[in-house]
C-alpha cells in the first residue's frame, strides 16, 4: 500500500492523478529542527517525513513531499497573521519567485530523493486585490501566502514549469521517476 506522508487536502487530491489505492500517515516530524539553506530544505524534509513513516511501516510504499516557497533568497513560509500574509502578497506583487518541492519515495526495492522547480510570475497586486484576498481567508494555510489554484484573485501572470508543483506535489515528475 502507498502511504502519503502528508496532511495537505491539496497533495491528497494531486496523489489521485497517480493512483486512488493510498492512505494518508502525516509524519508530525518538527520542521524547526531543520536549519540548512531554503534551496536545500524541500528534499531534507521529504527525507525526514518519509523516514519517520517508513520506519513504522517498513512493508508499505512511503511519499513525502515538501515545499518551499523563496524569493530573494528568502524563505516565505505559512503566514501566522494577516499582516505577515499582507508583506509576504506585497513582496510577491509584480515579481518573479522560484516555488521548491522536495519528494521522497521509500519502498523495499527503490529510494528516491528529487527536487522539482517551478518559477512563477505574479501580477502587480493592488491593495484592494491583496486585502480581499486576504479576508477569503485562502493565504493563511499556504506557505508564500498563496494558492496558485485561486485564480478568482489573478494573482499569477504565468509560469515556468510545473503546475502542480506550484499546489504541492510535482505529479508529472514523480509519475515520470517513481510510478514508471
Amino acid at each position: 500500500m502507498l502511504i502519503l506522508a502528508s496532511e495537505s487536502p491539496r497533495r491528497r487530491e494531486l496523489i489521485k492523478k497517480i493512483t486512488s489505492n493510498f492512505t494518508v500517515i502525516p509524519s508530525n516530524i518538527d520542521e524547526s529542527l531543520l536549519h540548512i539553506a531554503p534551496h536545500d530544505l524541500p528534499a531534507e524534509l521529504s527525507k525526514m517525513k518519509a523516514y519517520s513513516v517508513y520506519s513504522k511501516y517498513p512493508n508499505d510504499e512511503v511519499l513525502a513531499c515538501d515545499t518551499v516557497v523563496i524569493i530573494d533568497n528568502e524563505l516565505l513560509g505559512k503566514p501566522k497573521s494577516k499582516k505577515e500574509a499582507h508583506d509576504m502578497l506585497s513582496k510577491l506583487s509584480n515579481r518573479k519567485h522560484v516555488v521548491i518541492s522536495g519528494y521522497t519515495y521509500i519502498s523495499k526495492d527503490k529510494e528516491i530523493t528529487r527536487t522539482v522547480r517551478t518559477y512563477v510570475y505574479f501580477n502587480k497586486l493592488s491593495e484592494e486585490t491583496i486585502n480581499k484576498y486576504i479576508e477569503s481567508g485562502s493565504p493563511m494555510d499556504k506557505a508564500g501566502a498563496y494558492g496558485i489554484q485561486d485564480e478568482e484573485f489573478n494573482l499569477v501572470n504565468h509560469i515556468e514549469g510545473d503546475f502542480d508543483n506550484v499546489i504541492g506535489l510535482p505529479v508529472n515528475d514523480i509519475k515520470a521517476h517513481v510510478f514508471n
